[in-house]
């Protein structure tokens, strides 16, 4: 079992330079891909007089999600691997592909990342960052489940395109793979519970609005979602005569 290969590292790896440029990459990629979703978000609302959600909004979010998404992935990759996402983050620790210590300073940066880029947007535009809640109609466990489903499927598509060390070619387009995934994610959860799979960007608006309902569903659906794909593909998908990857993918 992949979880029998779990690597807790040492605190020295955590300030280690390369572990700090990483933590960096981190935070300037999750601000990136922050900044931009949130901000379709707000700025669909300002040309809408925060009218109400219409398909074409789903539609521009997805969009810019995925695009931005694709972006953040892309130039943290050579770095950090591009994670973006606590969620990220933890499948590739359950699946023993990253120490303990550098993912927690993987999610201090991507939280950190996050919330720099909801005050950003409370600054240059001067309206509130939305937050993630549930429609009308749909439960916590729905929402829940919806969760880990999304998420499986995102962080199942990372290991495939770029944790497998048998990727080949595949390595090329996972920024593309994976920012097409949670765009096409958001088209389907999108109008049920916002469609989140990453506590970080779930966070940062959260912390800036103050506004902690259902916040819970955002981490706890997200983090098992992506070490059931950790597991599941590490388990069944990945060759046993591979080295173990200590720091990242």
């Amino acid at each position: 079992m992949p979880i029998s290969r779990i690597a807790i590292g040492t605190p020295v790896e955590a300030t280690h330079p390369s572990a700090l440029k990483a933590a960096l990459a981190e935070f300037i990629s999750t601000l990136i891909f922050v900044f931009a979703g949130q901000g379709s978000g707000i700025a669909f609302n300002k040309l809408t007089s925060d009218g109400a959600t219409t398909p074409a909004g789903l539609v521009a979010a997805s969009i810019a999600h995925g695009f931005a998404l694709f972006v953040a992935v892309a130039v943290g990759a050579n770095i950090s691997g591009g994670h973006v996402n606590p969620a990220v983050t933890f499948g590739v620790f359950v699946g023993g592909n990253i120490t303990l210590f550098r993912g927690i300073l993987y999610w201090i940066a991507q939280l950190l990342g996050s919330t720099a880029a909801s005050l950003l947007l409370l600054f240059t535009t001067g309206l509130p960052t939305g937050t993630f809640g549930l429609s009308s109609g749909v439960g916590v466990w729905e929402a829940l489940v919806l969760e880990i489903v999304m998420t499986f499927g995102l962080v199942y598509t990372v290991y495939a395109t770029a944790v497998d060390p048998k990727k080949g070619t595949l390595g090329t387009i996972a920024p593309i793979a994976i920012g097409f995934i949670v765009g096409a994610n958001i088209l389907v959860g999108g109008a049920f519970d916002g469609a989140s799979m990453n506590p970080a960007i779930a966070f940062g608006p959260a912390l800036v609005s103050w506004d902690w309902t259902y916040h819970w569903i955002y981490w706890v659906g997200p983090l098992v979602g992506g070490a059931i794909a950790g597991i599941v593909y590490e388990t069944f998908f990945i060759s046993r005569t591979h080295e173990q990857l200590a720091s990242d993918y």
